[in-house]
């Protein structure tokens, strides 16, 4: 099947995102679908906006870049000429000034957090964006560079304490650019522009909504499998569960066989315990693959992150294809791809860098038989789970904790073995049961255990210990693509400690992981 097909979009028109290299990137095209706006993201540098979407705004993402430096990336040709609103925030700002005749320096007092603007009049068709009320608001600066001269055109709109430009609208095009990052939920007025603007300049209808997406992916799903018959891939996390049921509800029970390939790699008692909630969708057909033994032989040795996600995306692949040639009636495999995993994988355009590999994108061979049916390619988590709730799927499953594809073998350091794996096991069921004991398990929006290559001496009893160390880690987001640090009770924390080290042999030191996304990434491989 030709990527065109299985990557049909669930909405054929809303606002264009451009990437230039922001941390922040998605989290604007989030924003948006927040609001009820349905938005797509694609690489700055791309030649043409996609085939097949009606661009109603186009919105300029950040970046790391200096315009007035060789090589930075630049404003494509068609941008200025498709006569749609524009936004440029940021980095995406400072293109829209270059291109206008305006003058972009190195700024004397690079911003970095919360800063206070003051809104002035403008009266260009985009100064609606920019209320004299309240005069004055707290917006989000990450720059080094700053606009020396605004273009003719353009007008400002809004400036910060130390009179640097923060806002500027074209005097006669419904253009705007911002130093700022409204997408960021510091930036205190943010989410009110991105609805004007989506609303008042592009005309956009708030029609993105949970049944709204559901319509729109029950038909897509239909219009890919026809009347085949497709092999659902689960995991037992959300986004394939809620995929299982989203594939029952658009083409019933007969054409949909889920199969659960139990890698070894997966929590305690997990296989039991998916396999008891998949049965609540009302699946007929539900397969296990005992397949652990294949796994833990093809990981002997390796220590590499991005190998061991290979190697695990490339056996779990190879089974269901086994599985799949054993009953021809399959026709399609149907996956839980998220839109985060398609960007970092570098799966949304050209030069995009890899942060990690998802075993489920661009991962099946070209031998595979099977046609994909990704209808949450284009999806972000929290969508997702809307999505869940509205099939009436129940809370448990559906507000479970974010579970990585590739399993413990991304949470735990260095080689994977029957042993560590168990370790780990035991250690993150003693907390993750915790977290649920002492209703703290809505805080994190995912939390786990990570076994360490690092052994410490310890006492127990009279006793020197030379064991394992474990490093706890739970993270409040709301999407996974930046992440702070679940402010857990230190008393519940060493509660937690003192536990794992009494009940998992082996362990004699806890530690918790205090790093924000970015830096880090959620997960430590």
């Amino acid at each position: 099947m030709s990527p065109a097909t299985h990557m049909t979009r669930p909405q054929t028109h809303g606002i264009l995102v451009l990437d230039y290299g922001s941390q922040y990137t998605l989290l604007i095209a989030r924003r948006l679908r927040e609001i009820g706006v349905y938005s797509e993201v694609i690489d700055g540098r791309c030649d043409r906006p996609p085939s097949g979407f009606n661009v109603q705004g186009i919105i300029l993402s950040g970046g790391p870049d200096s315009v007035y430096e060789e090589g930075s990336r630049e404003l494509p040709k068609w941008v200025m000429e498709f006569k749609v609103p524009i936004l440029g925030i940021c980095y995406g700002m400072q293109l829209l000034v270059e291109c206008s005749g305006g003058q972009v320096r190195a700024a004397t007092k690079r911003e970095y957090g919360r800063s206070s603007m003051h809104t002035l009049k403008a009266s260009g068709p985009a100064s609606c964006l920019f209320p004299l009320t309240p005069v004055k608001q707290t917006v989000w600066m990450s720059h080094g560079d700053d606009i020396a001269k605004i273009p003719d055109d353009y007008e400002v709109a809004g400036e910060t304490d130390d009179h640097v430009v923060a806002a500027i609208v074209h005097k006669t095009y419904p253009i705007a650019a911002l130093q700022y990052h409204p997408e960021v939920a510091h930036s205190e007025q943010g989410a009110n522009l991105l609805k004007t603007f989506a609303t008042e300049l592009c005309q956009l209808p708030l029609s993105w909504d949970g049944k709204a997406r559901v319509d729109a992916l029950c038909r897509h799903i239909q219009d890919v499998v026809g009347s085949g018959h497709v092999l659902v891939a689960c995991s037992g996390g959300v986004d394939s569960t809620v995929t299982a049921a989203l594939l029952l509800k658009a083409l019933g029970p007969e054409q949909v066989t889920a199969v659960f390939c139990d890698t070894g790699l997966l929590r305690k008692n997990e296989v039991e315990w998916v396999s008891e909630k998949l049965k609540v969708l009302g699946l007929r057909h539900l397969e296990v693959l005992r397949s652990s033994s294949l796994f833990f032989t093809k990981l002997q040795g390796i220590s590499e992150p991005e190998e061991k996600r290979k190697i695990i995306g490339g056996l779990f692949i190879e089974e269901f294809e086994a599985y799949a040639k054993r009953h021809p009636e399959f026709t399609h495999l149907g996956q839980g791809t998220l839109y985060p995993d398609v960007i970092e994988s570098a799966g949304h355009g050209a030069g995009a860098k890899v942060i990690k590999s998802h075993h489920n994108v661009g991962g099946l061979p070209d031998k595979l038989a099977l046609k994909l049916v990704e209808p949450f390619r284009w999806l972000f988590k929290d969508e997702v789970r809307t999505i869940g709730l509205e099939l009436g799927l129940p809370e448990e499953l559906i507000h479970r904790h974010p579970f990585p594809g590739p399993g413990l073998a991304v949470r735990i350091i260095g080689e994977v073995t029957r042993e560590r794996v168990a370790l780990l096991q035991e250690a993150d069921h003693v907390f993750i049961s915790a977290l649920k004991e002492h209703d703290l398990y809505h805080i994190p929006w995912q939390a786990f255990a990570v076994l360490l290559p690092i052994k410490s001496v310890g006492v127990m009893g009279d006793n020197r210990t030379y064991q394992q160390t474990i490093a706890l880690r739970a993270v409040t987001s709301s999407d996974g693509m930046t992440a702070g640090v679940a402010e857990l009770p230190l008393s519940f924390l060493t509660r937690v400690s003192d536990m794992i080290i009494r009940r998992v042999n082996g362990i004699n030191r806890v530690v918790y992981d205090i790093t924000t996304k970015p830096p880090a990434t959620i997960e430590w491989e």
